[in-house]
């Protein structure tokens, strides 16, 4: 029996035009598993980030339903979306979005202090979120003596801190070279080998898509499978 983590019935979403709406995205059907990677591959301007803002709670579509581990989450009151964004779902940006008057360790730790866990408990979490992607030896170095890759990692570890049941990432190496980018690719795909949780990247990068088990391609508003 499959586990089905994210469940897409007839999801669109529809800006406001001069005249009439733009539509951005149209029907969108759709199942992920649980533990799932999955790339979504398509142009700028193609709505992949439009998508994934509602996968993660952000947005809320035009018609349609976003179904999370069984609950629709695109009714869900602010405060409702801001906590099951805080407790079970990790963001990954372009840019890292990293505070830079705090540390490393700092930074990856602010989920489960926000979230109201004792300062030792997530610094503990943190530490070990960070010595999985190989910062150990960078926990109290402030971000802006960071390399761009570091900063990424530190990112990723803060998204996984609390062991959220999906990872989303939009666009993680288009900030990048394309050397550094490989090895963020590389370590997202195997967190989600290893911690089990479903990983879905929105993304131009063919190379990225290619390390993901599935890959959609978003065009003209229509999602469809690419080999």
């Amino acid at each position: 029996m499959t586990n089905v983590l994210y469940r897409l019935r007839g999801l669109g979403k529809d800006y406001p035009g001069p005249e009439e709406p733009v539509r951005v995205l149209g029907e969108i059907d759709l199942d992920i598993e649980a533990g799932e990677s999955v790339a979504i591959i398509g142009a700028s301007g193609s709505g992949k980030s439009t998508l994934l803002h509602m996968l993660g709670a952000l947005d809320t579509p035009s018609r349609g339903t976003v179904h999370f581990d069984g609950r629709d989450i695109s009714t869900l009151r602010p405060a409702e979306a801001a906590a099951l964004r805080n407790r079970d779902i990790g963001f990954v940006f372009q840019f890292h979005h990293l505070l830079p008057e705090f540390t490393a360790l700092e930074n990856a730790a602010m989920p489960g202090l926000i979230g109201g866990m004792p300062q030792a408990e997530a610094f503990d979490k943190a530490r070990h979120a960070l010595g999985l992607l190989g910062l150990e030896q960078r926990l109290h170095h402030r971000v802006t003596t960071l390399s761009g890759g570091e900063r990424q990692r530190a990112a990723i570890a803060r998204a996984v801190l609390l062991g959220p049941k999906a990872l989303l990432a939009d666009e993680p190496t288009g900030n990048l070279d394309e050397s550094t980018g490989q090895r963020v690719g590389e370590l997202l795909a195997r967190l989600n080998a290893e911690l089990g949780m479903t990983l879905v990247v929105v993304t131009h990068n063919h190379n990225l898509a290619q390390l993901m088990g599935r890959r959609m391609e978003l065009h003209g508003g229509e999602l469809n499978a690419r080999p």
